[in-house]
């Protein structure tokens, strides 16, 4: 039996709207929840196999989007939010009494200073855009995954439509390299 890759996974892909206009995510504490509220739809949603997104129980992917920095506003609760790690480059907002993940914020320079990273899944809206390709697949083998195990798991990522990779998908992979040319001074600005 093939491993729960992602609830939003498992079962095939729900095609998104384009003209999905946003709504809001919320922890799942049962009293108080955390709400950030975003205002429009995400961005190059994917499945994340690194060990440092937020993971539904017993799965072994995230499903994580981005949005630009000014469309996310956190609009109930933010004082139960905290940095998990405070030196990685994706500053986590985390509930403090639940552990999950709202949102991830990059601070310093970096090439996609300006999104936030967010779990569309944390919303009981639908119409969000849906996952487009897996990345950092290998990276379950690090978090323990045995290594026989992950041609299936890159099988059940196809068999949905979802391009897998060892890193992120080419046009963000491109969008990394033209930012650091461009901060080198080898590419124009």
């Amino acid at each position: 039996m093939a491993p729960s890759l992602h609830p939003l996974v498992d079962n095939g892909i729900t095609k998104g709207s384009a003209s999905f206009a946003g709504g809001k995510l919320h922890c799942l504490c049962a009293s108080k929840p955390v709400e950030v509220t975003l205002g429009g739809n995400v961005l190059h949603n994917h499945a994340c196999g690194c060990s440092k997104c937020w993971k539904p129980a017993g799965a072994l992917f995230s499903v994580v989007a981005v949005i630009p920095r000014d469309q996310l506003a956190v609009t109930a609760n933010g004082d139960k939010l905290y940095v998990v790690d405070s030196s990685a480059a994706i500053q986590r907002n985390a509930c403090k009494e639940c552990g999950t993940h709202l949102f991830g914020r990059i601070e310093k320079e970096h090439p996609f200073k300006g999104l936030d990273f967010v779990h569309v899944e944390l919303s009981d809206e639908t119409g969000w855009q849906e996952p487009q390709f897996a990345a950092f697949v290998s990276s379950i083998i690090e978090q323990g995954f045995d290594p026989k195990g992950i041609a299936e798991v890159r099988d059940k990522f196809k068999s949905v439509g979802l391009e897998t990779y060892d890193a992120l998908s080419p046009p963000l992979m491109d969008a990394i390299a033209t930012w650091t040319a461009q901060k080198a001074g080898k590419l124009p600005a």
